[in-house]
């Protein structure tokens, strides 16, 4: 009986079968075969069960979106995680028809018959490729990689090259008699300079020495770091075949032109005693960059002795050594500085790019606990927490510097700060500023055109249509293409005829009219249009670094104090502001009612004014009264200021991010683009199809497998040949462009000599 009670007091809650939680926000519901997914209550998509594409777009918008993350999505529709994470990529590359790939296996590939895998397994013992196997069978790489891997094949252990072993001595304290000693010990050249690896023995005083002889070994060096007697390692390399991902090494030249080494030695000067110092952290975040390696937390997928190959010593840094050499760095807070020094060897590399400099911001979004100002994030189109980042890049869409905005400040209210230090980069030259509608506003056009600068951008606001009679058809050439636009020409004047500038409108095909407005009257009406619209390989820049190298990535979960007097908008002017359009809302309603009763009014029945108002005089009076509410809210409106201290709207501390690891690794990640950027058109004339996989081409270059070998002055890079043999002649005419530089690895005295493989 108890038991009973105690069942009626206590009911069973369980979901019901057709619900199905994703997450605190997220539902599916199912019913009549069909499935709609909830989110916050509010129906998100709706699809029928045997429709696989819209399930799987509805997974993928969920986890784009951030309502849920790839692991809730995938246990909640059934799939792996893997799926989840195949799906995206299929969206991104194709759209929503890549989403309709049939089930099963693919039509048209070549299945791979069991009599050939021990064919396979021999290919793969005599030190083939994945790729070389699959084109002599065939098949598809992925084919190969999957047999060998049911065949259980495991990698031979590299062989090691015989180094010569160094006589046992104790340790002495001082620096200079250890290197003496360890000198001496070696066999064969007894000077510095007759010694092939020039980087463990230099006679410059201004690169670092080592103590140690087997770069599989650096205890020596540890030693000194702990002793406090040295800054940095020295980049010693040993002769290996078959090195994971050394391919990266190509980019080592164009990060030593950008002038960051010399840079940040000018700015840091040092991270004090470390055996990892400030060349050997910037470098090993820069390879993190064009490994993709997106966060310091990656560095646990990977081996810390096959990078630390490629590097010059013996272990890669780990997670946490990374994180504490990135705290010190911004204990220095001279990330600007480092900025404002990258930009300006930028400038004296490709001063012909800054004819025309493109501004726009780009808002990261925050997810944390903190309390934040909001932005408006244009991919979602919504408002949330987030932090604002205002990039300025050049002609061809490569950055060049990146400025963090207060509490995200306007482009209106950023722009001028952002002309000085153009100003200060360019000296006397006249640069054109382009930037979106966000910047739109005369008063500032006219400081830019004070401050020596030409502007062009979207014209924003309501315009008369100009007629179809005045458009005329304009061409362009513009790196061996040519682009047609049909285009009007004019003057305007804005702040009542104070300020004049050229107006040519783009109509397109479907009739709609895109004004841009500029000061630059000596170019033709189609290079305006060209350079406006060339604004979207600045859009494509931000989202391939949101793709390829996580730009939106929090770098560290630290707050700082902002400034509690900054001012806010009020949000009892807001309320008061809104009640204020309701009540005019409905004033217009009340009018428009009495006036549809004025004009249906039958005269015989009232044949005066007289009359009609005193039939209507119920509706009357409500007008009268919402004039009143009117006039209440806005005298109440009138007490209140607009905007208040940040302070006075909360009791909790008024925080930010810590903007200065942030704003290092945004450096860290622009100077590996530009390298990338370099690279790509440096094989551009021997690629056909470089503008569409160039930058897939190096990052397949960069994830090779390469033999270093240590000869005296040189270290030589031997590439893995690519996936197919127009990709390797691509990369083969890179290595000789490349060698022409003779550079020199950072910290060393090695010349850097590139090659590839010729396929066997």
């Amino acid at each position: 009986m108890d038991s009973i009670r105690q069942n009626d007091l206590f009911p069973d809650l369980r979901n019901p079968a057709s619900l199905q939680l994703i997450n605190d926000r997220c539902q599916i519901r199912t019913q009549d075969g069909f499935r709609i997914v909830l989110v916050s209550g509010m129906p998100w998509a709706q699809y029928a069960l045997g429709d696989r594409m819209s399930e799987a777009h509805a997974m993928v918008s969920l986890i784009d979106q951030g309502w849920a993350d790839q692991n809730d999505v995938a246990r909640a529709f059934g799939y792996s995680v893997r799926t989840a994470r195949r799906y995206q990529r299929r969206f991104e590359e194709g759209g929503l028809a890549a989403l309709a790939q049939p089930e099963g296996y693919p039509r048209g590939r070549v299945r791979l018959p069991p009599s050939r895998r021990r064919l396979i397994q021999q290919l793969k013992a005599q030190g083939h490729s994945h790729y070389e196997i699959a084109r002599r069978l065939g098949v598809s790489v992925r084919a190969v990689r999957k047999t060998l891997r049911r065949l259980g094949w495991k990698p031979p252990a590299l062989a090691q090259p015989e180094l010569p072993l160094a006589v046992p001595s104790p340790r002495p304290p001082a620096v200079g008699a250890l290197n003496a000693k360890a000198s001496a010990s070696l066999p064969g050249p007894s000077s510095p300079g007759e010694d092939p690896n020039l980087s463990a023995f230099s006679s410059d005083q201004a690169l670092p020495t080592t103590s140690d002889i087997d770069p599989t070994d650096r205890s020596g060096d540890r030693f000194l770091a702990r002793l406090g007697l040295l800054d940095d390692a020295a980049p010693l390399f040993g002769s290996h075949k078959a090195v994971l991902r050394a391919g990266v090494l190509l980019a080592v030249p164009a990060l030593v032109a950008s002038g960051i080494f010399d840079c940040a030695q000018e700015i840091y000067r040092s991270l004090g005693p470390a055996f990892f110092g400030l060349r050997t952290t910037l470098l090993t975040l820069l390879l993190m960059a064009l490994w993709r390696i997106r966060r310091p937390e990656g560095l646990k997928e990977h081996c810390p002795e096959d990078l630390g190959r490629v590097l010059g010593v013996d272990r890669a840094p780990e997670v946490k050594t990374l994180r504490r050499k990135l705290k010190r760095l911004a204990t220095f807070r001279r990330a600007a500085e480092l900025g404002k020094a990258l930009a300006q060897e930028r400038v004296a590399q490709r001063g012909q790019a800054m004819g025309f400099l493109y501004v726009d911001g780009h808002v990261r979004v925050y997810h944390g606990k903190h309390r934040l100002p909001k932005a408006h994030v244009a991919r979602m189109r919504l408002s949330m927490p987030a932090t604002s980042d205002y990039w300025v890049n050049d002609t061809a869409g490569d950055p060049l510097f990146v400025v963090t905005a207060e509490a995200n400040a306007g482009l209106v209210k950023m722009l001028p700060g952002i002309l000085e230090e153009m100003r200060r980069l360019l000296g006397s030259r006249r640069a054109t500023v382009v930037f979106d509608r966000g910047g739109f506003s005369p008063a500032l056009f006219q400081k830019i055109l004070e401050a020596g600068f030409d502007l062009l951008t979207y014209r924003k606001g309501r315009l008369r249509r100009i007629p179809a009679r005045c458009f005329r058809e304009h061409r362009t050439r513009v790196e061996g293409r040519t682009f047609t636009y049909r285009l009007a020409d004019q003057e305007v004047r804005l702040l009542k005829g104070k300020l004049r500038l050229r107006q040519v409108t783009r109509q397109k095909d479907d009739g709609h009219q895109t004004p841009i407005l500029t000061s630059r009257r000596d170019l033709s009406a189609a290079q305006v249009a060209y350079r406006m619209f060339n604004r979207w390989r600045q859009e494509n820049f931000f989202r391939y670094l949101r793709g390829e190298y996580a730009l939106d990535a929090l770098a560290e979960y630290a707050v700082v104090p902002d400034d509690p007097t900054r001012e806010v908008p009020n949000p009892v002017w807001s309320r008061l502001e809104a009640q204020r359009h309701q009540a005019y809302a409905q004033l217009d309603r009340l009018q428009a009612e009495y006036g549809l009763e004025a004009f249906i009014n039958v005269e015989r029945q009232r044949r005066t004014m007289r009359g009609f108002r005193t039939a209507h005089s119920k509706l009357a009076r409500e007008i009268g009264e919402a004039w009143q509410r009117i006039l209440q809210l806005e005298a109440r409106r009138a007490k209140v200021p607009r905007r208040v201290p940040v302070q006075s709207l909360t009791a909790q501390p008024v925080v930010k991010l810590a903007p200065e690891i942030k704003h290092l690794t945004n450096l860290i990640k622009m100077v590996a683009y530009q390298a990338e950027s370099q690279l790509l058109d440096t094989i551009a004339p021997y690629y056909a199809r470089a503008a569409d996989e160039g930058r897939r081409l190096l990052q397949a270059a960069f994830l090779s497998v390469a033999d270093l070998e240590v000869t005296k002055g040189e270290l030589r890079i031997t590439l893995r040949p690519q996936s197919s043999p127009h990709r390797s002649r691509a990369i083969a005419a890179l290595c000789e462009q490349l060698n022409a530089l003779n550079t020199v690895f950072p910290g060393s005295r090695l010349h850097l000599r590139y090659g590839i493989q010729t396929a066997s």
